[in-house]
Order: C-alpha cells, then structure tokens, then sequence
C-alpha cells in the first residue's frame, strides 16, 4: 500500500508540462529502442532518419509553399512536428529539461491552451524566422525555439515582478543573455547551423505573447504598474 503523503513529482507539474517532456522523451525512446533492435525489427535502425525526412521542418519546402500559395498539411504540420524530433539522446534531453524548468513556472501561471499556444506559436515563428533570416539554413529540429518559448514568457513574469518591485528591469533579460552567450560561443568554435536564429526569435515570440496571455491580459499588467 502507497504512502499518501508520497507524491510523485510530476504530481507538482502543470499537465500539459508533463504531457509536452514525455512527449519529448518518449519519441526518442522509440528511436533508441529501434536503433538497439529491441523493437520494429531490422527497419526500426532508420526511424529516426525516416521521421526527421517526414516531419523536420525543411526551409526549402516552406518557401516552396510560400511562393506557389500552396500549404498541403503533410508539410504544413513540419513547423510544429519538428520540435520533437531530436538528434539524439543528449539534445532531446536537454530539451526536455527546460521545458520542465522554465514551462513548470509558466504553467503555474498561464492557463493550460495559453502555456500550450505559448510553445507552439514559438516554434512556428522560431521556424518560419530562421528561414527568412538565416542564409542557406538546413532543416530544423529539437524543441528550442519553443522552450525558449517558455524562457520568454518566464521572462515576461520577471520583468513585471521587477518593474513593480521598482527595480532593474533589465534583470529580467540575464538567463537568455547567458543562453544566448553560450551558444554563441560554441558556435564560434565548432560552427553553428543557425538555429540559435530560431531560438532567439522563439523567446521574442513567447515574450510578447505573454502581454496578451498572462491572466488578465494587458489590463492586469498596467493595473500592476500603477500600483507601483
């Protein structure tokens, strides 16, 4: 018989939190399960390669759809479906982690489709910016550009708190400042693909959404400043 002062610790999650991180982590689970032949047999080794032909988001095919007005689903579905395709273990679980860390303190905020809009909508624009701004881009995966999502409308909670506080707003801006410097920095030295372009943008995205999505919208927020 359980204890029931034991919880379990997704039990102090918001929902959709946990649900997007199993998410994550499950669809690399399936492939490091193909890759070892312990599931789907000999064709299982290809998952992952077979996935990321289907469902990355591909620069080339999204300006395709711009340019002749034509938006067949399949790919249309690629600027969502990328964000949880991964590399490998590593990336999916780094991944994971901030969407944990940074969407626990949004959730807790936000209300469940707001939090849900706030990683989808930035990995949509993450994306489609990383093709417009970025020269000769490769196709996009890994769910960045939407934790940075999460980063940005943290953010946004940072900034507020600060302003009515009467102090630095400018606080508010360190932990993408440090993100963004190390990854800078190893681009430098082991040469970058651009997609801290998508990332940058995706914390832009969750970061002005947040005006609208945070309960009460922007009346609350100006309710709070006045009240400083």
């Amino acid at each position: 018989m359980s204890d029931p002062n034991i919880q379990s610790p997704f039990n102090a999650l918001p929902p959709v939190i946990a649900a997007l991180a199993i998410v994550i982590v499950g669809v690399e689970i399936v492939f490091y399960l193909g890759s070892t032949g312990l599931v789907g047999g000999p064709e299982a080794i290809g998952w992952r390669l077979q996935a990321v032909q289907r469902f990355a988001y591909s620069p080339d095919i999204f300006a395709w759809m711009w340019q002749n007005g034509t938006w067949p689903s399949e790919h249309v579905v690629r600027v969502f479906s990328y964000l949880f395709l991964h590399g490998n273990f590593t990336h999916a679980l780094f991944g994971a982690v901030i969407v944990l860390a940074l969407g626990k303190m949004v959730g807790e905020v936000f209300h469940p489709v707001a939090t849900l809009l706030v990683f989808f909508a930035s990995g949509a624009v993450g994306a489609i910016a990383y093709t417009a701004i970025w020269s000769a881009p490769v196709p996009l995966i890994g769910s960045y550009p939407g934790a940075y999502g999460f980063i940005g409308a943290f953010t946004f909670l940072m900034w507020a708190r600060l302003r009515v506080g009467g102090e630095n707003q400018m606080r508010a801006f360190s932990l993408i400042a440090m993100l963004l410097g190390i990854q800078l920095l190893f681009g430098a030295l082991f040469g970058s693909n651009g997609d801290w372009v998508a990332d940058l943008c995706g914390f832009v995205t969750g970061f002005a959404l947040s005006f609208f999505l945070v309960p009460g919208g922007w009346a609350r927020i100006r309710a709070m400043i006045r009240h400083d």
